[in-house]
């Protein structure tokens, strides 16, 4: 439960009593595994983390298959939209539970060509778009990094004009980055998504 309902609950204890004793009996007739799946998706939309992942623990416990959880996440795109979605998957990408990587699902992850080395600064930071996929590549010295350009904060997509030097802000909440280390610096906790790379026939490739 967040401080807000915390909060209320204990401040106004008439209204939201009778509130939560609603919600427990509107749900009575659906088995454990449904409710805590609409639940999960209900903390989705307001994008609670630690909602997400009570209830997340709540629905494979009462049963519920990674792939389950995934059909809810996807049958309830039309309400959430991409980016709640998004949201979602990075919450589970961060879990790292075995029961949700894709080898686990009979899907396997593959090498992507970036750009030729060649086109790639000695120093600096550049975004780039492939297959769907933005990334920003770093490289500094002997130092290369390839970061996912989605924001861990709330999926958002950082734009190229975020980059600032070898720092990195991310327009939605202001959410600043190392670009060297990926760790975050101002704002928030947790790093940008480093992806594995390697170079081949001067080719710069990352996995995902």
């Amino acid at each position: 439960m967040s401080r807000a309902l915390d909060y209320l609950t204990q401040a106004r204890p008439d209204a939201m009593q009778p509130y939560f004793a609603f919600l427990k009996a509107a749900g009575r007739r659906l088995d454990p595994k449904t409710r805590a799946l609409i639940s999960l998706i209900s903390k989705v939309h307001a994008q609670t983390e630690r909602g997400f992942r009570q209830y997340l623990t709540r629905a494979l416990r009462s049963g519920a298959s990674a792939d389950e959880v995934l059909d809810a996440l996807l049958m309830a795109f039309p309400m959430l939209g991409l980016t709640r979605v998004v949201w979602a998957i990075d919450q589970l990408l961060a879990l790292d539970l075995p029961e949700f990587r894709l080898s686990a699902l009979g899907a396997t992850a593959d090498w992507h060509a970036l750009l030729p080395m060649d086109e790639l600064p000695a120093r600096g930071t550049l975004r780039r778009e492939v297959r769907g996929r933005a990334v920003f590549i770093h490289r500094q010295a002997d130092t290369l990094m390839v970061y996912d350009a989605r924001c861990p904060h709330q999926s958002t997509d950082v734009p190229e004009l975020a980059i600032q030097g070898e720092r990195l802000t991310c327009p939605g909440h202001g959410w600043v980055f190392d670009l060297n280390s990926g760790a975050c610096i101002e704002k928030g906790k947790r790093p940008l998504l480093a992806l594995a790379h390697k170079v081949e026939d001067g080719q710069l490739w990352a996995f995902w």
